[in-house]
C-alpha cells in the first residue's frame, strides 16, 4: 500500500449534523418536553421532523383525553414506541395517520442524560385528510 499524503478535510466524516427547522427546544438533562398537537377528524396525518444537537434524544408519540392537561407519559397511551433517535447525525422524520380525534403529544425525552440538556430544532404540519382538502386541478391550454 501506497500512501500518497494526508486526507483532505472534505473526506472527514463529521460527528454532528447542523439543522435548524421552524422551531426549537431546550430539553434539560434528567427531563422531558411535550408538544401537544390537537387532531379534530379521524385520518389527518401528524408529520414531523426533527434534529438535536451534540447526542441523541429520545422520542415517541402519545395520545391523551383533553388539551392543556399535562400528563406523564405513562398516563397516556403510546401511539409511536418512544425510544432514541442519533438525529445529531442524522435529522429524523417521520408521519402518523390519526386513525380518531383527541391530542397528539409529542415526547422529547432526555430523561436518561444526567449530565447533558439537549437542543432541538423541530417542524410539525397537521394534514388534513383528502376529503377535506379541495381538489387540484390542472390548466393545460
Amino acid at each position: 500500500i501506497s500512501h500518497v499524503g494526508p486526507v483532505p478535510p472534505s473526506y472527514y466524516v463529521r460527528d454532528h449534523v447542523k439543522v435548524d427547522y421552524e422551531h426549537c427546544i431546550t430539553v434539560s438533562r434528567g427531563s422531558s418536553q411535550q408538544l401537544d398537537y390537537e387532531i379534530l377528524f379521524p385520518g389527518c396525518v401528524l408529520r414531523w421532523q426533527f434534529a438535536s444537537e451534540g447526542a441523541d434524544i429520545g422520542f415517541g408519540v402519545f395520545l391523551k383525553a383533553k388539551k392543556g392537561e399535562w400528563k406523564k407519559a405513562s398516563e397516556m397511551q403510546e401511539v409511536i414506541l418512544s425510544q432514541r433517535f442519533n438525529s445529531h447525525l442524522v435529522p429524523e422524520d417521520g408521519s402518523l395517520t390519526c386513525e380518531r380525534p383527541g391530542v397528539y403529544v409529542l415526547r422529547f425525552d432526555n430523561t436518561y442524560s444526567i449530565f447533558q440538556a439537549k437542543r432541538i430544532s423541530y417542524t410539525v404540519e397537521v394534514l388534513l385528510p383528502d376529503r377535506f382538502q379541495s381538489p387540484q386541478t390542472n390548466d393545460e391550454s
